[in-house]
C-alpha cells in the first residue's frame, strides 16, 4: 500500500472515532434526556436502548482501532504473519458483537405498538447484513491464512536454496 493511501486511511479512522467518541460524549446523554420524556408505557425501553447504542458504538470503535493496527502492520510490511490473526479475530467479534445487539434492539421494538412492523424488519435485516460483515472477514482471514502459510513456504524454500549456494 503506497503512503498516500495508508496516509489516507488513516485520516477517515480518526475522522471516525472521532466522531464515535463525540457520539457517546454528546449525542447519548441527549438522546437519554430526550427519552425522559417518554410514554409511561414504553419506558422500561430507555434504558436498554441507550446500552444498545452505546455498545454498538463501542464495536465500531473496536473494529477501527483493529483497522488501524492492520494497516500499521501493512506499512510495515509485516501483515502476512501470525500476529494479523488477533486483530483480524477481534474485528470478526466486533461484527457478531454488533449483529447481538441490532438483534435485541429488535426483540425490544418488536412487542406493542411503539414501533410498526416494517421497522423491526428493517432492524433485523440490519443484524443479518452486519452477520454478513463478519462472515466475509472470515473468508478473508481464510485468505491471509492461505497467505501467511505460502510466505513462511516460501522463506523455507529459500533458506534451503541459500544453504545449496
Amino acid at each position: 500500500m503506497r503512503k498516500l493511501t495508508v496516509l489516507a486511511l488513516r485520516a477517515v479512522l480518526v475522522a471516525l472515532l472521532a466522531g464515535s467518541v463525540f457520539v457517546q460524549a454528546v449525542m447519548v446523554p441527549l438522546l437519554a434526556s430526550d427519552l425522559e420524556g417518554l410514554d409511561p408505557e414504553y419506558a422500561y425501553l430507555r434504558s436498554p436502548f441507550l446500552l444498545i447504542t452505546f455498545l454498538g458504538v463501542v464495536t465500531a470503535e473496536v473494529v477501527l482501532v483493529c483497522v488501524w493496527r492492520l494497516v500499521t502492520m501493512v506499512r510495515r510490511d509485516t501483515v502476512f504473519s501470525h500476529a494479523a490473526f488477533r486483530w483480524v479475530d477481534v474485528v470478526i467479534g466486533a461484527f457478531v458483537a454488533a449483529a447481538l445487539l441490532i438483534f435485541a434492539l429488535g426483540f425490544l421494538l418488536a412487542p406493542g405498538e411503539a414501533v410498526p412492523p416494517g421497522v423491526v424488519l428493517l432492524v433485523g435485516g440490519v443484524g443479518v447484513a452486519a452477520l454478513g460483515v463478519a462472515l466475509v472477514v472470515l473468508v478473508l482471514r481464510t485468505l491471509l491464512k492461505q497467505a501467511v502459510a505460502r510466505d513462511v513456504e516460501a522463506a523455507q524454500m529459500q533458506a534451503e536454496l541459500d544453504e545449496v549456494i
